[in-house]
């Protein structure tokens, strides 16, 4: 029981991954393949993922997809909605530490796609600094550094190179024995892509697109509460889960016709569960 929570704790991990990146992973791994790139994912890996993917139907969006929508809106990068980089330094336990590190990877798919090039560097290199106290510091090396420098005019490689990158750290954690943080991470960036979403418009509601984008999160979260009830037991996962419980409770009473007073309780309580999770 305890190895199938494990390996859905995993796949999920992959799907939602910030957290949060399927569709862009799978062309990047494909075109490496053909040009002989190194990966950043052992192929063992890869085809454990590529069989147990089949388990899930889940549509859930990755950070990328989410923050995707919001741009295709047309709405501009609001550089006020990311957590802080210096608040990394607040973090000492390594729950608090894998939740940040999924709210930093949704902050850095945001700055990403938007290519704001001092922005994804920071939160990179913010990335980098928690990455490596989860003991997993291999991931943001200095050649995926150089590489993401010299991508920021290239968004297609860039999202390419830090999907990638977001890949491994869901993996590594796992295969460290470290599931129930790997899991945290999602939970972090789930949230950061809804805030993100929540907050990019002074007027939320009067906004038909993101009012949509809100409520294709209700399937996503239904199946992120799901996973971690499985994984009940755990202390870290306890706490997740008590801290989610209010907005789940709030999207089982929506449908697609969101009232203006849902979305507004909805943006209420993203924002102060938000707060609980970047401070420490």
């Amino acid at each position: 029981m305890k190895s199938t929570k494990i390996i859905r704790t995993f796949v999920l991990s992959v799907i939602i991954g910030g957290l949060l990146f399927t569709v862009y992973s799978c062309k990047s791994r494909s075109d490496k393949e053909k040009t002989g790139e190194k990966m950043l994912l052992k192929p063992a890996a890869k085809e454990a993922i590529k069989s147990e993917l089949k388990e899930f139907i889940y549509p859930l969006p990755t950070s990328f997809e989410v923050i995707e929508m919001i741009n295709d809106l047309e709405i501009g990068y609001d550089i006020g909605i990311s957590n802080l980089t210096e608040n990394a330094d607040q973090y000492f336990t390594e729950a608090k530490k894998a939740i940040n590190l999924g709210i930093y990877g949704a902050d850095l798919a945001y700055a990403s796609t938007y290519q704001m090039k001092q922005e994804v560097m920071l939160f990179l290199e913010t990335s980098r600094k928690l990455a490596d106290d989860l003991g997993i510091a291999s991931i943001y090396n200095e050649e995926l550094i150089s590489e993401v420098e010299n991508s920021i005019d290239k968004k297609e490689k860039l999202v390419d190179l830090i999907t990638d990158s977001f890949y491994d750290i869901y993996s590594q954690l796992n295969q460290n024995g470290k599931a129930n943080l790997a899991l945290l991470g999602v939970a972090g960036s789930w949230v950061e892509s809804l805030f993100i979403t929540t907050q990019v418009s002074a007027n939320v509601y009067h906004n038909i697109g993101l009012v949509k984008i809100i409520h294709k999160q209700k399937t996503s979260l239904e199946t992120l509460m799901n996973i971690l009830n499985d994984n009940k037991g755990d202390e870290k996962i306890d706490k997740i889960i008590k801290e989610l419980t209010p907005l789940y409770n709030i999207y089982e009473t929506v449908d697609e016709n969101l009232s203006e007073k849902q979305v507004n309780t909805i943006v209420m309580e993203v924002k102060k569960i938000r707060t609980q999770l970047v401070t420490s």
